[in-house]
């Protein structure tokens, strides 16, 4: 099964990123999450390391474009198939990195496309 990892997962229940999670997991999407700190989301653990994650299909942001700048070289090291640009992480120089490696960029809001059945 193809793979998300939310990348910027918030462990406060209003954010975005935390509902995302949540929402992900519900539609039966094998989700993985990356934060700043240690915890859990609806049974998904928050990892603070991206050591452990592999085979990941999709990335999607909830980071601000100055906060992923030091995650350029992470992200592209996970080689995903797509990465998913939410509202606020609008980022043409990023973009251009990804598709550089053959990377999908995807401006959009995951919350939208589940409810609309476009994931």
């Amino acid at each position: 099964m193809k793979q998300t990892l939310v990348f910027g997962a918030s462990l406060k229940s209003e954010r975005y990123s935390n509902i995302a999670v949540k929402r992900l997991v519900n539609k039966g999407i094998q989700t993985e999450a990356f934060g700043l700190r240690s915890g859990n989301i609806g049974g998904v653990q928050v990892n603070t390391n991206l050591d452990k994650f592999q085979d990941i299909h999709t990335i999607t942001l909830y980071l601000n474009p100055q906060r992923q700048k030091q995650y350029y070289k992470d992200i592209l090291a996970l080689h995903p198939k797509r990465v998913i640009f939410n509202p606020g992480t609008e980022n043409p120089e990023f973009y251009k990195l990804l598709k550089e490696s053959n990377i999908e960029v995807e401006v959009a809001c995951t919350l939208v496309l589940l409810a609309t059945g476009q994931y």
